[in-house]
């Protein structure tokens, strides 16, 4: 496995050429690398057609192959989380920069974004990405979906929580979720099949059974104000009949709060896939449901998100879907 240190400073994985592998399931693409680097671009079409054969080879549905990629990104994550938490101890809100109305972001994100992409392409080589912050955008069948730092406002302004958030997209399925959320230092973690996991321990959604014993996490619109005043219809039939709405700040977050049984409901519009994609796999493995507003299966491109624990979501899900679907 690739041991990966306790970040030190925004420089340290700049000199990472080649994560070995080991024993790794994937330590033929990371070989073939090494040897690509060592001999040059003459072997650029060997590399490319044995690193493609390496992964259409793999259905990533082996359980054992997934535990060991989830503990490389894992560590991977923390690493990112550590640089962040450091940033944060003396980071000033001048050196903000805004993307549009509301939507904002630093040199933390797209640094977090840099050092965690270096460390993916050098664990799955081949794999595509698709990130916030753009620093990468290779397509392939295997797909890292990558937040690097989902919460941003929070940060700028030192409010927890903010997050790490990566999940691994194959053929359309999710089937690896990581989030890291910096400032209470969790980590959560799922596989396709595997459970739900809070620090290596086991987690599941709650099992309150009606919206009169729920609490409920949303996320205010920001810059997209279309369905604002449906939004805020939800907003009031269930400030009147649950024991409170939270809106913490990071879609990621909220979910990963959802599959540990801290809310028990969870729904937002205008969220982008690296704001869902680990989430939601973590919130399923965690015996939790998840749908768009329309209770289709679009959430993930789809800007919008219904979950929640089995007991109270067709409740839940009616309601939004009364209004916003």
């Amino acid at each position: 496995m690739t041991h990966l240190s306790n970040y030190q400073g925004p420089g340290q994985l700049q000199g990472l050429q080649t994560v070995f592998i080991g024993e790794s399931p994937f330590h033929k693409e990371a070989k073939i690398l090494y040897l690509f680097q060592l001999l040059g671009g003459l072997l650029l079409p060997i590399y490319n057609y044995l690193t493609e054969d390496c992964l259409n080879s793999q259905s990533m549905k082996s359980k054992e192959e997934l535990k060991t990629l989830v503990k490389e990104v894992e560590a991977i994550a923390k690493i990112a989380g550590n640089y962040i938490r450091t940033e944060r101890t003396h980071f000033n809100y001048s050196k903000v920069e805004i993307k549009g109305l509301n939507d904002l972001v630093s040199h933390v994100d797209k640094e977090s974004e840099r050092l965690i992409v270096k460390a993916l392409k050098a664990l799955l080589p081949g794999s595509g990405f698709l990130v916030e912050e753009n620093t990468s955008s290779e397509k392939g069948d295997y797909t890292w979906i990558v937040d690097p730092l989902d919460g941003t406002t929070n940060f700028v302004h030192g409010i927890p929580c903010y997050a790490v958030s990566i999940g691994l997209e194959y053929q359309g399925e999710i089937i690896l979720g990581v989030v890291y959320e910096v400032s209470r230092e969790e980590c959560f973690s799922a596989m396709a099949s595997g459970g739900a996991y809070l620090n290596g321990k086991p987690i599941k959604v709650s099992e309150r059974q009606s919206l009169s014993e729920s609490l409920i996490a949303t996320g205010f619109p920001i810059y997209n104000f279309e369905h604002l005043d449906n939004y805020l219809l939800v907003l009031k039939e269930l400030m009147q009949c649950t024991q409170g709405l939270r809106r913490i700040g990071s879609a990621a977050s909220d979910l990963c709060y959802l599959a540990c049984g801290r809310v028990d409901a969870f729904f937002e519009y205008n969220l982008n896939p690296w704001d869902v994609a680990a989430g939601a796999l973590i919130v399923k493995e965690a015996g939790g449901l998840v749908q768009d507003f329309k209770k289709g299966n679009t959430w993930l491109y789809g800007k919008q998100i219904c979950a929640g624990n089995p007991m109270l979501f067709e409740e839940f899900s009616s309601l939004v879907n009364a209004h916003l679907g």
